[in-house]
């Protein structure tokens, strides 16, 4: 396979700023990331300490294997709103007793782990995941139950967890709960559902029912223990399978129940030889520019990303916007899609769609590294047959099978990103870097087309056009697409699964690629019809 060649040169001007500017947006990133590792804040993480519990995230070390790695994600969730960033939830990828699972942790140290409209939404994300992927659930139960003054975003949809609960159980997907505290009224029923169940002794409280809501249904007197204690699951309901002193007792018999699984793969393995790139990640900070407007070669990332910056690129001469070719990352052999000039023309539509179908027909998962203003427009554009050439490789994306791994490097706008496969179009997980955007079309376009088509309107009516408060307006508009595309905005409404270091770009792809194994990676061998 062909080496990939690297013109950077890191000593240019271009080079030093755009690594300046990218060493700032990760810095922000960072800044949110420890806010959501303080969970509650000091205070509240003191309080549980202090009634001697352990911190989701010390719960989640000690779940894991030793020096595995844990790929977390929707870490931004409910950013940028009233909740607390992260929405009182952690979720993610990590190895159990040599076992792939999703873990689900809720951290009581954020209003009692009370679950709001966005750690519903992340917690329904990462069951899809589990379940898309075939990977064990476990669940680490602490919570309060629903946040009441937002329950009516919250009681209809929340059904949806113990739906995928039973369904994973139907497809043979082990679902395990940790209880190390409440777990009330609709949470009583995680454990429930899970096909494991283990609860702390003095420590979990499973009721449908507290003692408050007890007293004022039916006039019984009753305290946590007897309703819903762990020795009284154990002995009396049932519901309990494993009873555990303390939380490390809990953690331990846990790993000991996945370890009972005799968990198979269905994917092919990697292959042993995976040498890293020939060129330093730590590079990519000096590919990307500032502003999104400017293009970039793709085949720089690419260098610094696969196996031995091996890259065996298709059709390098037709459709030059759209570079496609074959890698392998960590051992895995990929395909990828990935955008070099932004726009996508009919030539770019028909070369990703015959690409998506080769990949099908091989059996090889694909990688989309979204930079994109979308397709083309305009007159020779619209009688070429762009619409045409673009559907195709809508129904090509929609219709393939094997595992889409999406990254957005840049920007994602308008049709481009369905295309690239966006979130409607399932990848099984989607990544952005801190500096991408993604919107229907960039600030200044869409303001734009607003004042056109506004001036448009008072003309049609014979009305006088205020150019000032068009100007205003246009302000206006920019301002908010520019605060609504932003890449920490996108992540808190889980728009995609989480915001990543570009450098770190190769190890969450292999990460991601090694948890898509789990399940069968196999392409479709029939498509329906496309239009010619």
């Amino acid at each position: 396979m062909a080496v990939l060649n690297s013109l950077l040169d890191t000593s240019s001007e271009t080079y030093i700023s755009n690594r300046k500017n990218q060493l700032e947006v990760v810095a922000a990133l960072d800044e949110q990331l420890d806010l959501v590792v303080a969970g509650g804040g000091e205070r509240y993480m003191q309080r549980h300490r202090d009634r001697g519990k352990l911190p989701v995230r010390e719960r989640l070390a000690l779940l894991l294997d030793p020096d595995s790695p844990f790929l977390e994600l929707s870490p931004l969730a409910a950013w940028g709103t009233d909740f607390t960033v992260g929405a009182s939830i952690l979720t993610g990828i990590g190895v159990v007793s040599g076992v792939e699972c999703v873990v689900i942790g809720h951290d009581p140290t954020v209003r009692g782990g009370a679950m709001n409209p966005y750690s519903l939404r992340k917690t329904l994300r990462a069951l899809e995941i589990a379940r898309l992927n075939r990977l064990p659930v476990i669940n680490l139960v602490e919570s309060g139950g629903a946040d009441l003054p937002t329950q009516v975003d919250l009681f209809v949809p929340a059904g949806r967890i113990f739906h995928e609960l039973t369904e994973l159980s139907s497809m043979a997907i082990p679902t395990v709960a940790l209880v190390f505290g409440n777990s009330t009224a609709g949470g009583a029923y995680v454990p429930g559902m899970c096909d494991y169940a283990v609860l702390v002794d003095r420590g979990a409280k499973v009721f449908l029912g507290g003692p408050p809501l007890v007293k004022m249904a039916t006039g019984e007197t009753a305290d946590d223990e007897s309703l819903g204690g762990a020795e009284m699951h154990s002995r009396v309901s049932g519901l309990s399978d494993y009873f555990a002193t303390d939380e490390r007792d809990a953690i331990r018999l846990g790993r000991e129940i996945v370890s009972r699984f005799h968990w198979r793969k269905l994917g092919p393995p990697p292959s042993a030889h995976a040498p890293e790139p020939l060129y330093d990640p730590e590079e990519i900070l000096g590919i990307v520019p500032p502003d999104t407007k400017v293009p970039f070669d793709p085949r720089e990332v690419l260098a610094r990303t696969v196996d031995g910056s091996e890259f065996d690129e298709y059709k390098p001469l037709y459709g030059t916007s759209l570079v496609t070719g074959w890698a392998s990352i960590h051992g895995y052999p990929v395909g990828v899609l990935a955008n070099h000039r932004g726009v996508l023309f009919s030539e770019e539509a028909k070369k990703a769609t015959e690409f998506i179908l080769l990949a099908n027909q091989t059996d090889t998962p694909l990688i989309f590294l979204q930079n994109t203003t979308g397709y083309m427009v305009g007159t020779d554009y619209e009688q070429g047959g762009i619409i045409k050439d673009g559907a195709k490789m809508i129904n090509a994306v929609t219709n393939s099978a094997v595992p889409h791994l999406t990254v957005n490097m840049a920007s994602s706008f308008g049709a481009g990103n369905y295309g690239m496969s966006g979130r409607a179009y399932d990848p099984r997980l989607m990544f952005a870097w801190p500096g991408a955007k993604l919107a229907v079309m960039g600030a200044a376009q869409l303001a734009g087309v607003m004042s056109i088509v506004g001036r448009a309107s008072a003309e049609s009516q014979g009305k006088p056009f205020d150019d000032e408060a068009d100007a205003a307006r246009t302000r206006a508009i920019e301002a908010q697409i520019e605060a609504e595309s932003h890449s920490f905005y996108i992540s808190g409404k889980l728009y995609d699964d989480g915001i990543v270091d570009p450098r770190d770009t190769r190890t969450v792809l292999g990460m991601s690629l090694s948890a898509v194994h789990s399940n069968t990676v196999a392409g479709r061998r029939g498509f329906g019809v496309f239009r010619m």
